[in-house]
């Protein structure tokens, strides 16, 4: 469970939602935040929703540093949604 009317309230105040989350892009629960947030927030969205998370891919642990959303990744889509 996800507190979906915390994150409507915060994306009506400001126009923007990123998700990052450690799964795969694909089918992760980032998809499900964004579809659902979409459909409430359609109209207050300043920028695209935008997900930063794991690679598509499996991976050896050895790589897990290189796989895993990391905070260059974040800021840099944060300044992307920030500059749209």
């Amino acid at each position: 469970p996800w507190d979906v009317e915390t994150i409507v309230n915060s994306v009506s105040k400001t126009g923007r939602l990123l998700v990052s989350h450690e799964a795969p892009i694909t089918g992760g629960v980032g998809a499900e935040i964004v579809s659902t947030i979409s459909k409430e927030c359609f109209l207050s969205l300043e920028s695209p929703p935008t997900r930063v998370c794991g690679a598509d891919t499996p991976f050896p642990l050895v790589w897990e540093p290189f796989y895993l959303p990391r905070q260059f990744r974040i800021v840099h889509e944060i300044k992307q949604a920030m500059n749209f």
